[in-house]
């Protein structure tokens, strides 16, 4: 069934720089008590901030940005060797109260329109699933969402982004080699020491909380080195 498309726009948006090439996807919780008022928020002049869309839990989508003008919501972020994600993105939020205000997981018909967007995104913009990417990934020293709750292997499954099929049994985890765990994020994406100015721990909090949630301790362990290494080879 297809989704209820809402137009709610925002004026918080600007020409993209550099001929206006998308080739990213990144998705974002709202992190506020009420879709409502994240709504609110994103719409409003003085707060600065916006989104292409939000999706509400119900699975309604409100339109904020046309998807050729840039957004503002990823800030100060960092992937691939570039800074400031906003200018080649497309950001989604999705209404959660987020960490902040009671963690809670992503109902089905908010993930089966955000499925269905995205599929109407990736045909219109020429997004590699390595680059459909959490906030976390390319801020990972500022945010957390959409965080460890969200089910990216199901959207993987739809053919939206990526996720390991190589892995390690916990029994495995043991520290692994830094410098060549480092080396192996920054070949996939990730901004590491001296690239950027966030401690190597932290980004790999982040890369587990996209790729290996059940832990997230920031310590590059087997278990991470071997679903780096498989994400790397597809």
């Amino acid at each position: 069934m297809p989704f209820r498309l809402v137009e709610r726009p925002s004026p918080n948006h600007d020409a993209r720089p550099g001929g206006g090439v998308i080739d990213m996807l990144v998705l974002h919780y709202t992190g506020m008590k009420t879709a409502e008022e994240a709504l609110a928020r994103l719409c409003d002049p003085a707060a600065k901030v916006s989104a292409h869309y939000t999706i509400d839990t119900a699975g309604t989508v409100y339109r904020h940005v046309p998807e050729e003008r840039r957004a503002w919501h990823a800030g100060a972020s960092f992937w691939a060797g570039e800074a400031g994600v906003n200018a080649r993105s497309i950001g989604i939020e999705l209404a959660n109260p987020g960490h902040e205000f009671g963690y809670v997981p992503f109902p089905d018909d908010q993930i089966a329109s955000l499925i269905e967007l995205c599929h109407g995104i990736l045909t219109r913009h020429p997004i590699p699933p390595r680059r459909v990417l959490g906030h976390s990934d390319v801020a990972p020293s500022r945010k957390t969402d959409p965080g460890e709750l969200f089910p990216w292997s199901r959207l993987a499954e739809f053919g939206i982004g990526v996720w390991p099929v190589t892995r390690r049994s916990p029994s495995e985890r043991r520290v692994t080699a830094e410098v060549a765990f480092a080396a192996n994020l920054a070949r996939f994406g990730y901004g590491v020491p001296p690239q950027v100015d966030v401690p190597l721990n932290i980004v790999t909090a982040a890369f587990q909380r996209h790729f290996r949630p059940s832990c997230i301790d920031g310590v590059a362990d087997g278990e991470c080195a071997a679903i780096l290494e498989g994400l790397l080879a597809t």
